[in-house]
């Protein structure tokens, strides 16, 4: 069983930044692609970003590009979503995912992870 663990959301006000943490308890992390979703109130689940198993190769949401920078450390068993200049619709909770295919490519489809974890709050105020 593998354990995601998110951490880093809260609330910011539209115009700042917040970077979200993705710990992984398995000590095979290093070769998997992750994921970064989000789902908002009324709305269904969306993809964010995606990183290859050793950070060659990242992917985002076309509509986020050049505000948030996906990134990981395979030695702590991390991956990373730097937010900036947030806006009230970035309002969601955040879930990272593992794919589920070893040393793969990022890829956007949500059915490609088999592993999630249980979601952080980020709230950007107006």
């Amino acid at each position: 069983q593998v354990l995601l663990v998110e951490s880093g959301g809260g609330l910011v006000q539209a115009g700042g930044s917040l970077r979200l943490s993705c710990a992984a308890s398995e000590r095979t992390f290093s070769t998997y692609a992750m994921g970064w979703f989000r789902r908002a109130p009324g709305k269904e689940r969306e993809f964010v970003a995606a990183i290859s198993w050793n950070g060659g190769d990242t992917s985002y949401a076309d509509s986020l590009k050049g505000r948030f920078t996906i990134s990981r450390d395979n030695a702590k068993n991390t991956v990373y979503l730097q937010m900036n200049n947030l806006k009230p619709e970035d309002t969601a909770v955040y879930y990272c995912a593992r794919d589920g295919r070893a040393l793969g490519r990022p890829r956007g489809s949500d059915r490609s992870y088999d592993y999630w974890g249980q979601g952080t709050q980020v709230t950007v105020s107006s």
